[in-house]
């Protein structure tokens, strides 16, 4: 797994996928060249809370992507959480459920095949 880091990244992401969850939102956006690597950011704003709580919930979206996104994400693809108010409210298990979820829809979706739109 590599980590987002330039804003660009983050953008791009931002034009994927979006499937909101209680305690965050998953961004997922599939790239399209050949590394089979998979992309994950973080991201929680300051309308979440203080540095302490941001902090916070950014390390437990961290661990969630730890124990998840080796087996659930989605090869060749960029993820990136979003902390909502309230996600350091949620007990660690059920946000990892709701990760799972998340995840499973993105894969549905992604490997649905796109019907063909007439101009």
């Amino acid at each position: 797994m590599r980590t987002l880091s330039k804003r660009s990244e983050f953008l791009a992401a931002n034009r994927g996928l979006r499937f909101p969850m209680p305690g965050f939102v998953l961004l997922v956006r599939a790239r399209d060249d050949d590394d089979d690597g998979i992309g994950i950011g973080y991201t929680v704003s300051k309308k979440v809370g203080n540095a302490v709580t941001r902090n916070r919930m950014k390390r437990r979206l961290r661990a969630l992507c730890r124990a998840a996104l080796p087996e659930s994400g989605i090869a060749g693809a960029d993820h990136v959480l979003i902390g909502r108010p309230g996600g350091n409210d949620i007990v660690f298990a059920e946000l990892g459920e709701h990760l799972d979820s998340a995840l499973a829809r993105a894969a549905k979706k992604i490997a649905a095949p796109r019907p063909n739109r007439a101009p």
